[in-house]
């Protein structure tokens, strides 16, 4: 296995990417401080830039849900050099978002934090590869140039070359875009279905001077695959939930609003798509709806019984693969079972009793994505 890094072309990108923490309230108040007008501060660590990927949260502010539970909530964005789950255990923020398999790997080194609502239900990720690349499965990347972004994103990659028993590969080290594979320097590159893979739906196609369409590209699903592991999850300091009442209450509180925020998502996709970008998201109109669109299918309909339940199966896979998954180093995520502190169903189950006697649909079994039609450069 050949590996090469292009970290300068990483941190250049990330550097670009990422600007001063965001905030939807005027003040910036310690967690667990006195909020203004009675509500209770709330701070929440993205694990990324204002986008789609969000959408329920920066709903659940603009829409007032947040406010309507009792709390003043301040989204902070993240970036390249921002590691959510660090945050949360640095006392620095109340809730963060971050994938499970990252977190594991913080837990184990000593991060105390509970995954109390796990949001996305599926993954986002894929490899995309040129239809005439001949790479249409996992096997098919021997002897390919595979990219991924790294710092933590990709073990359902190495999980799936595990499994495939390919080891023959070499390994690039991607910039936060699809530059290097539309240049062809990449067989294989990562994205995610609602963010990269739009960038290639978005870029002109030079040998028809029209926009790329999805048959000119292959793409390997993790979930397909089998190797795929839970992503977007909230996560709260374990600490304070075994001995913080009022945190106790305001983590039931805040998951509830933040699925109303979610729900509000799923049926006003265009709307929330506009309430992200006010709020500082700089994508362009039909790449932050598609975004919209592809988070919600992501959520929605939940197969668990309710939106934020943490499914016991899904849970155990994805602990599984971050113990037996080796990187191209050897290492895997984590070397034993996490605590039982790692998660717990307790809080959003609270959080979906209350939503379903207010008679909110936390299942949506009717679900139905809109259709987006992407405009050059997603604009």
């Amino acid at each position: 296995m050949t590996i090469t890094r292009r970290m300068a072309a990483v941190v250049a990108a990330a550097a670009a990417l990422t600007l001063a923490a965001c905030s939807v309230t005027t003040d910036e108040p310690k967690p667990g401080a006195s909020g203004s007008a009675g509500l209770t501060p709330v701070k929440l660590q993205l694990q990324w830039l204002t986008q789609g990927q969000f959408a329920g949260y920066y709903a659940a502010v603009d829409q007032g849900y947040y406010k309507d539970a009792g709390l003043d909530v301040e989204i902070v964005q993240g970036g390249g050099d921002i590691v959510p789950q660090d945050a949360l255990a640095n006392g620095e923020v109340d809730y963060a978002i971050a994938w499970v398999p990252k977190v594991l790997g913080s837990i184990e080194q000593g991060a105390n934090i509970t995954d109390v609502a796990q949001i996305f239900e599926r993954s986002g990720t894929l490899q995309v590869a040129f239809a005439d690349s001949g790479i249409s499965s996992v096997e098919d990347l021997a002897g390919k140039t595979i990219g991924s972004w790294g710092f933590g994103n990709e073990w359902e990659l190495f999980a799936a070359l595990n499994r495939a028993h390919v080891t023959d590969f070499t390994l690039v080290t991607q910039a936060f875009d699809m530059n290097a594979f539309l240049a062809g320097d990449i067989d294989a590159a990562q994205a995610m279905t609602y963010n990269e893979y739009a960038q290639l739906l978005e870029a002109e196609n030079p040998a028809t001077g029209e926009l790329y369409q999805p048959q000119d590209f292959t793409v390997i699903d993790w979930n397909d695959v089998g190797t795929a592991m839970l992503q977007d999850a909230i996560w709260a300091d374990a600490g304070r939930l075994a001995s913080d009442e009022a945190y106790q209450k305001t983590t039931v509180a805040f998951i509830k609003a933040s699925i109303k925020g979610w729900v509000y998502a799923k049926d006003h996709p265009e709307e929330a798509a506009t309430i992200v970008t006010e709020a500082g998201s700089t994508l362009g109109t039909s790449h932050q709806l598609w975004m919209v669109n592809e988070t919600n299918k992501l959520i929605w309909p939940s197969a668990s019984g309710g939106v934020g339940t943490i499914d016991q199966a899904a849970w155990d896979a994805t602990v599984k693969m971050a113990m037996e998954t080796s990187n191209e180093t050897g290492a895997t995520i984590i070397t034993k079972q996490p605590p039982a502190t790692a998660y717990s169903n307790e809080y959003v189950q609270q959080a979906l009793d209350e939503l379903k006697n207010e008679g909110v649909d936390v299942v949506g079994q009717d679900f139905a994505p809109v259709q987006v039609e992407l405009k050059p450069g997603g604009n």
